[in-house]
């Protein structure tokens, strides 16, 4: 299955407990969509968050978000796993 990176760029900071709850939020909401969000990095005070997940597709990934919180993200793009 296709791997996915987003980016969210928020207005001001954020902290890795409030992005710790949405992506809580994601994995319960997941599976409705065959989606897995593997992994995030949270850039607290730039307000950058980045998500990886496996999807079928990119609006999959972005559905999850959207019916899980509603925090959708500025870009989203396939990536290949490299070491």
């Amino acid at each position: 299955m296709p791997l996915f990176m987003d980016t969210h760029r928020l207005d001001g900071s954020v902290t890795v407990e409030d992005v710790a709850k949405a992506h809580l939020a994601d994995l319960q909401e997941q599976g409705r969509h065959d989606v897995s969000y593997l992994r995030y990095w949270v850039a607290e005070p730039q307000g950058i968050i980045f998500c990886l997940v496996e999807a079928p597709s990119a609006d999959a990934a972005v559905q999850v978000h959207k019916d899980a919180h509603g925090l959708l993200a500025d870009d989203i793009v396939e990536v290949k796993e490299g070491s």
